[in-house]
């Protein structure tokens, strides 16, 4: 491995074991449980738990510039079982731009790229519930927009629920 990718990975890895850090930049890490509730485009609405169930896993690291912005890189996994069938339906690389409203509530303004094709933007309002020492616990309201690989456009509305580190 080269030099610059074995000082990539100990200092990211040094930044998510490091609970006290007070510094910036500040990384952080996070892994969730996003599940879509409702879907809409021009032709229909789906609604997930009764037409299909489908899941994602968010995960990802948080680069705090300050306390009030910061970059975040997520990678989100998809999984949907529709009639019995379950499969990995898409990869979602999801980089965005994070805001710190205050009161625990942060909004990420993420850019989408699904493997399935699909592409758009996913405004989330995101707020910590439960804050200790060496983690923190969150709820989430993301509400994905995607266009695309000869469909309509689609809005959903999700929940998510997770840990950060």
């Amino acid at each position: 491995m080269s030099l610059k990718f074995t000082f990539l990975f100990v200092f990211v890895f040094s930044g998510l074991t490091s609970f006290s850090q007070t510094t910036y930049p500040k990384i952080t890490g996070y892994f969730g449980i996003m599940h879509p509730i409702v879907t809409v485009s021009k032709d229909e609405t789906n609604v997930n738990f009764r037409d299909y169930y489908a899941v994602g896993f968010p995960t990802g690291i948080n680069i705090w510039k300050s306390e009030k912005i910061g970059f975040s890189f997520e990678i989100v996994p998809n999984i949907k079982d529709d009639g019995g069938t379950d499969k990995v339906n898409s990869l979602l690389f999801h980089p965005g731009v994070l805001v710190a409203l205050g009161k625990g509530y942060t909004f990420a303004g993420r850019a989408a790229f699904e493997s399935n094709g699909r592409y758009g933007f996913t405004p989330v309002l995101n707020k910590t519930v439960i804050k200790n020492k060496t983690c923190s616990y969150y709820v989430a309201v993301p509400l994905p927009v995607r266009f695309g690989n000869d469909h309509p456009a689609t809005f959903t509305a999700g929940f998510q629920f997770g840990i950060a580190f």
